[in-house]
């Protein structure tokens, strides 16, 4: 599915980015092959593969699962604002 310049010009205004009229072309050229890739990478049968949470064998290493810091919650609450029930109260910002 190529993409047309207006195309191109309205992500890029989606986006935020200021792109130069003469800059369309090769981001377009740039965004079509993009896609050409993904829809060759989607078209290849992977039926049967499990897919995996890394391409290597890495082994995590793990580590203790210990409490490292004091409890401070008490001190931290003591200088808010707002506190009820152990909660910090914040005001409302959506109506």
């Amino acid at each position: 599915m190529p993409l047309s310049n207006e195309q191109v010009c309205h992500l890029a205004r989606l986006a935020r980015l200021s792109m130069p009229d003469d800059n369309t072309n090769v981001t377009r050229r740039q965004l079509d092959s993009i896609f050409i890739l993904i829809a060759q990478m989607q078209e290849v049968d992977t039926t049967g593969i499990e897919p995996m949470s890394h391409p290597q064998e890495l082994a995590a290493r793990l580590r203790e699962d210990a409490v490292t810091e004091t409890d401070r919650r008490t001190a931290f609450q003591a200088v808010a604002p707002h506190v009820e029930a152990g909660l910090y109260l914040v005001p409302k910002v959506i109506e």
